[in-house]
């Protein structure tokens, strides 16, 4: 190969391409408030400036994974390690794998998306936009971060602004769902930093990088209760039984946007860290608390799938949704085998994409009826027959209808409990039947509320509201296409994470031996 074409090769591996998908969106926040102040009714040039920058970011994005990213290799790529405070051991450490590549990805699409969907928005508008831009840089950073103080530093900045986006911009009850919000998970963000300090500090040198905090294998008490810290810390974001209380309440107040970012990023951001801290870091104790984990996964499908038929508020009943769907990711994390965690990598991609076009359908309809309430809707689909279809299509991939995303996702984790000859067959037998209950629920409570919403007694108020426009409607389009091509062609998405899932796999099975011995 030519010399000139080398060099340019290596100058274009060795650009900081992880530390600009990070950086950008927050610089484009600090221009933005740093601009000459303008009318407060010019709200679209706000919208339009954060949509570039994370336009930008997100094409960044596609360019790192798809030309650089080499999907064959299991481990870390695009490294950058800098020294950031070296007095307490932090660095400006980065990196991608399989494993945080298509949630990079996945988050990148649905924060331009969400600040696309944000098109009327005109009380504080500069804040606004400016929290989202925040927002995109906090959630890449969690996924990249490759030290563990910098992922929680991370993990703690993106609460801030969902924090202020549901306190300022949310509903009636805006106030008490973002207290909620931030209680639960400041609280629980307490575990996380001392079980990720106990093991930084044990075994030896003091390390806070994540590789190095991989290689202790803590075990015993002491790793049973980083594990539990862990799974508690994260568990609140997945959200897991009964620690999800906070998310009927934060979706019901939150507008249609920041309830895209909620569920198609932040509910992936606990079942990432599970992935990254519990599983890799923790092995022996993870497989000996693998059937806990399945158990727990089957209470959050049954009872979120149950809680959501009492829910009178589309929002809240999706919300609900989330969380039975959500308990699929800790089924395939518990199968422990390749199959089980392929499957929970779909399924947070499948479930990111749905729930997020569910929610900003539903956030177009209500702009129109201004009420969320099912019993107050009605005969709908003759008004807005382009916005009923859109909605049923996100219900039946949320069903996981074979043809979508969701019915690989969760066929995917099924045969990686089956597949697992860890567990007896009774158990196996067990927890596929209650945990099918859930699928037979599903529908049920989906296709009711289409049926309330759309379709029942016409009321004559709602009989002339106007239909989806072309923005919302290639918002739409544009998280429902690659839910409908991942089911019909799932290697679009599991080309991205097969070779790191597999190698955590692989690794799992290593210690499996060594535990049941």
């Amino acid at each position: 190969m030519d010399a000139t074409l080398l060099t340019a090769e290596a100058s274009r591996e060795s650009f900081p391409w992880l530390s600009s998908i990070v950086l950008l969106p927050i610089i484009g926040a600090l221009i933005l408030q740093f601009l000459p102040k303008r009318q407060e009714t010019d709200h679209y040039f706000y919208r339009n400036f954060a949509i570039y920058f994370l336009t930008a970011d997100f094409l960044i994005i596609l360019y790192s994974f798809s030309q650089l990213f080499n999907r064959d290799l299991s481990e870390l790529q695009l490294v950058e390690r800098s020294p950031w405070l070296p007095s307490i051991g932090l660095e400006w450490s980065l990196g991608v794998d399989g494993i945080s590549a298509p949630l990079v990805a996945l988050s990148g699409l649905i924060t331009l998306l969400s600040a696309a969907a944000s098109w009327k928005i005109t009380n504080k508008p500069k804040l606004y936009f400016s929290l989202l831009l925040i927002q995109a840089s906090a959630q890449a950073l969690v996924f990249l971060s490759q030290d563990f103080l910098l992922f929680f530093l991370a993990w703690e900045l993106e609460l801030v602004p969902v924090y202020l986006l549901i306190a300022i911009w949310g509903g009636k009850k805006r106030l008490y769902a973002a207290t909620k919000f931030i209680l639960y998970t400041a609280l629980a963000s307490l575990l996380i930093l001392v079980s990720g300090l106990a093991l930084a500090l044990s075994g030896g040198d003091f390390s806070l990088n994540l590789t190095d905090l991989s290689l202790k294998s803590a075990s015993g008490t002491f790793g049973l209760l980083c594990y539990l810290g862990f799974l508690i810390g994260f568990g609140v974001k997945l959200p897991i039984f009964p620690l999800h209380t906070w998310l009927p309440d934060a979706h019901g107040e939150a507008n249609a946007p920041v309830s895209m970012l909620l569920a198609g990023i932040l509910l992936k951001m606990g079942g990432y860290a599970l992935i990254r801290f519990n599983v890799q870091m923790l092995p022996d104790i993870h497989i000996q608390l693998a059937p806990a984990l399945i158990i727990i996964g089957i209470v959050n499908i049954i009872y979120g799938a149950l809680n959501a038929f009492a829910q009178d508020n589309v929002k809240r009943r999706i919300a609900c949704s989330s969380v039975s769907h959500m308990g699929f990711v800790l089924l395939g994390i518990g199968a422990i085998n390749t199959l089980g965690i392929n499957g929970a990598m779909l399924q947070m991609i499948s479930h990111g994409l749905i729930a997020a076009a569910m929610f900003f359908i539903t956030g177009s309809f209500y702009e129109r009826t201004k009420t969320l309430s099912i019993p107050n809707m009605g005969g709908l689909a003759k008004a807005l027959p382009i916005t009923f279809a859109l909605f049923l299509i996100s219900s039946l991939a949320s069903l996981a209808l074979p043809g979508m995303s969701g019915f690989i996702s969760e066929i995917t984790i099924f045969l990686g409990i089956t597949s697992q000859e860890a567990f007896t067959s009774l158990f196996k037998s067990i927890s596929i039947l209650i945990a099918g209950i859930g699928l037979v629920l599903t529908p049920i409570y989906l296709l009711s509320m289409c049926r309330r919403v759309f379709f029942g007694p016409r009321i004559p108020a709602l009989a002339i509201v106007q239909e989806m426009d072309k923005r919302e409607l290639f918002i739409a389009l544009s998280l429902l296409i690659p839910n409908l091509l991942i089911g019909f062609w799932p290697r679009i998405a599991t080309e991205l994470f097969e070779a790191s899932s597999n190698q955590v796999a692989i690794n799992l099975s290593s210690h499996i031996l060594t535990v049941l011995t």
